[in-house]
Formats: C-alpha cells, sequence, structure tokens
C-alpha cells in the first residue's frame, strides 16, 4: 500500500512506500532491508527524471556576447542588403551621366562564351560595363554626357597552356575600338579621349603585361594617356603603369560566391586558424628576367612558417577555401607578380583580418574603406618577424580592428553588383569620376554658356 507523507518543511515531498508482509522474524528485517534500498532507489530515479528534464526544457543561450559569431554582422548585412532602391544612385552623384557605346560584339560579349569571363578575379571590366547598362546614370544622348565608358574585355583570352589569362591582344583590340568610335563619333576627337573611360584589371594596369620589367618597359600605349584608366593596380611611388589619370579599384570577386560561402558554412563563431594562406608558394623561385616572384617574400614565409601550427599554409588549388578565410583570425596577402592580390578583398567580406604585404601598394577606394584600421600591414623585409608582430597584434588591439572591420558598409564598398546600389563598388568608381568632372566637356560648356 502506498501512504503519503505529511508535508516536511525541509522537503518538497517524498514518496513512502510500505511492504505489507504477514511474515515475522527474518521476514520482518528482510522486508525493511527491502524498504529501505526500494526508498532510496525510488527517489534516486524520481530526483535524476526531474533535473533531467529540467536540462532538456531550460537549455541555457551557449552563445554568449561574447561569442557571437565573428562574421555574423557582416554576413547578414551581405546576405540582406537589397541590390534595389527606392531612390536614383545619381542622385548621390552630382547628376553624373556616362554614355557607353555600343561596340561590336567581338569586342566584349562574344567573349562572354567562356564562363570564366564573368566570374575571375579580372571580371570588374565585365562587372562595370553590366553594372552601367543598368544605371540611371546612363544616357543615351552622348550630348549631355560627362563621361564615355568604352566597353572592351581584354582578360577573357584565357591560355590553353596554364589556363591563365593572355593579354597580348590588348593593345590591338583597344586600338581598334579607339578607331571605330573616333571615325564614328566626334566626341574622342574633341577631346583627345580625356572623358573616355577604359578597364584595365589586370596585374600591371594599361602596360598590358605580367610581367613588371615588360610592362615598364612598354608603358601605356600613347593612345590612352589621355584617357581615364580604371586599374586593379596601384602604388603610392612613381611608375610607368600610372603614367594615365586612373582610379583604383578592387579585383572582382563575385558576390553570389560570397553569400554561399556564408549560407553553407558552419557558422559557430569560432576563428580556429590562426594565419592563413593558400597559394603559390615557391620552395626554389625561378628567376624570370632578373626578377623572382613575389620577390622571394611568399618562399620565406612558407620556409619560416611551414611547420609552425599557428599557421595555416597551403601550396595547392581548393575551391571551398572562401570556408578556411572564415575560420581565420588573420589572411596573409603577400605580393605576386603585382603588389595587389583577390584576398585582400576576400579577407574584408569574409571577417579576417588581411595582412598586407606589398611595399608601397596603393589601395582602393581609401575614402570608404579605411585600410589602416582594419589591417595589418607588414614590410617585405619584417616577412621572417611575421609570427611575432600578429602575437603582438593578437594581444593587443585585434578585437578593435574587428570592430571595424565587421562593418558592412566596408564589405559592399569592394563588391560589384550587376545593379549599382549606394555604397558598393561600383558605386565608388562613379564617385571617383565626380572628382574628375573638370575633365567633362558638356559641363564645361554649360558653364562657359
Amino acid at each position: 500500500m502506498i501512504e503519503p507523507k505529511k508535508q516536511s518543511k525541509n522537503r518538497g515531498f517524498y514518496v513512502r512506500m510500505k511492504l505489507l508482509n504477514h511474515n515475522n522474524g527474518g521476514n520482518r528485517n528482510r522486508g525493511l532491508f527491502c524498504y529501505r534500498y526500494f526508498k532510496w532507489v525510488l527517489w534516486f530515479s524520481l530526483s535524476f527524471y526531474f533535473f533531467a528534464s529540467f536540462l532538456f526544457s531550460h537549455k541555457p543561450n551557449t552563445i554568449s556576447k561574447t561569442t557571437v559569431p565573428q562574421y555574423s554582422k557582416a554576413s547578414r548585412a551581405l546576405i540582406e542588403y537589397p541590390e534595389t532602391q527606392n531612390h536614383r544612385v545619381s542622385d548621390s552623384l552630382n547628376g553624373l551621366k556616362i554614355y557607353v557605346y555600343d561596340l561590336p560584339s567581338k569586342y566584349n560579349s562574344d567573349w562572354l562564351l567562356n564562363e570564366r569571363c564573368s566570374n575571375h578575379l579580372f571580371a570588374s571590366e565585365v562587372a562595370i560595363h553590366k553594372a552601367l547598362l543598368n544605371s540611371d546614370v546612363r544616357t543615351f544622348d552622348p550630348y549631355e554626357a560627362d563621361f564615355f565608358f568604352v566597353p572592351v574585355y581584354v582578360s577573357c583570352n584565357f591560355s590553353t597552356v596554364n589556363g591563365f589569362p593572355a593579354i597580348g591582344h590588348a593593345r590591338s583590340l583597344i586600338s581598334s575600338a579607339i578607331k571605330l568610335i573616333s571615325s564614328e563619333f566626334t566626341f574622342w576627337n574633341r577631346s583627345s579621349g580625356s572623358d573616355h573611360i577604359f578597364v584595365a584589371s589586370h596585374d600591371f594596369g594599361s602596360c598590358f603585361h605580367t610581367l613588371e620589367d615588360v610592362a615598364m618597359a612598354d608603358g601605356v600605349p600613347e593612345f590612352l594617356r589621355k584617357s581615364i584608366i580604371l586599374q586593379t593596380f596601384g602604388v603610392k611611388y612613381d611608375h610607368p603603369c600610372q603614367k594615365a589619370e586612373h582610379i583604383v579599384i578592387p579585383p572582382y570577386i563575385s558576390p553570389e560566391s560570397v553569400r554561399k560561402t556564408l549560407a553553407t558554412s558552419d557558422v559557430n563563431g569560432r576563428r580556429d586558424i590562426f594565419a592563413f594562406f593558400r597559394g603559390k608558394m615557391e620552395v626554389h623561385p625561378k628567376n624570370v628576367s632578373g626578377r623572382f616572384y613575389s620577390k622571394k617574400v611568399r618562399t620565406v614565409i612558407l620556409k619560416k612558417y611551414g611547420n609552425d601550427r599557428r599557421f595555416y599554409l597551403r601550396r595547392h588549388r581548393f575551391i571551398g577555401y572562401q570556408s578556411e578565410i572564415l575560420r581565420s583570425t588573420f589572411c596573409l596577402c603577400p605580393l605576386g607578380w603585382a603588389p595587389w592580390s583577390p584576398r585582400l578583398v576576400e579577407s574584408v567580406v569574409l571577417g579576417c583580418v588581411p595582412v598586407i604585404i606589398a611595399d608601397g601598394i596603393d589601395l582602393p577606394f581609401s575614402s570608404a574603406v579605411p585600410w589602416s584600421e582594419i589591417s595589418v600591414t607588414v614590410a617585405e623585409k619584417d616577412v621572417g618577424k611575421l609570427g611575432t608582430i600578429l602575437e603582438n597584434v593578437a594581444a593587443t588591439n585585434l578585437s578593435t580592428i574587428q570592430q571595424k572591420l565587421w562593418d558592412p558598409r566596408i564589405s559592399r564598398a569592394l563588391l560589384f553588383h550587376d545593379r549599382t546600389v549606394e555604397g558598393d563598388a561600383t558605386w565608388q568608381v562613379l564617385h571617383a569620376l565626380t572628382e574628375k568632372l573638370s575633365r567633362s566637356h558638356h559641363r564645361s560648356r554649360v558653364l562657359s554658356e
């Protein structure tokens, strides 16, 4: 028979079980023992049941304010940021107007038969063209245009040997386009091309060569020296490949690839890789025309830190490498043949602090991207001290750098979209052009009237 016991002031409740037994003597003692044994077993079982129920129904919040996924702000802004706006982009660009030449397909769209043309790191020439075609800064009346965009794709002639863009045809293709527009329109001739815009998104800009010594010897072709060049190459010192008016732009990284990485990766807030680099690192760099790849910087990194557990260094291609960036605290961005690298953009938009190792590099859109506050710069001569430098940053101002790095406006400024949105990379180009309106023949004529 089960009898409830009167409530105790010290206990909530307990169950008392009374075992009925008609035997006396030894049987009574055995019954008392069994009663005590089963009482404690029952008490323990009930306690365990209620405790387990509490745990399962009241799961604690294991993500505290200090362990919120480190790229959550940037990822939400990137994924959710609308590519359409209620106001006109031109409203914030001083009424800027650009005429886009409708060139024969051999200069641009024919190259798009190769899907890589619109997705590789030099594809800003395609992205900017596409964005301008869809932008409200575009005018169909060339007489009201401030600038003229010449859409020639020169980075899509991929080598059948190594798959890299072969740009030996670039000069002749652009020269041909200029002859065409100067013979059919009057706008090139009236300004000698000073209000015309071209994109040169390869290693050394409008010098159109992958090796710096050859690029410097060739220089910018005469027919482009008065025009405006949008180029990924930029340095803060005098250089033959900067002899034309130019705007430094970021290399192309597909916003869709970044969204996919953010959407499919395991967002757990952990950055378990201290320092990351994946790319070409030569153990024995070859002397090419008196120069070594990366000025041997990457070789020093590999030899010095290849066996260092803090460094995650890989020499081979991996299609999912963006997920590795997402797990990393510091992402190394050493120079290659040229000082710039797509890793600069990928690191920023995926929340990894870029470590810039390229002396004298001129970085894109410095008015919108506070590079000195969101990155670490290491001199090429100090690459052997890289481990100590990064450990010092991690121990001092890493959190401050990360807080500024994760501002979604910074990621937005480095990505090109099919439709221009205020603050994105195409918008930054247009904003930079508003500072060159003194070149606009249309504005000069209006002012003179």
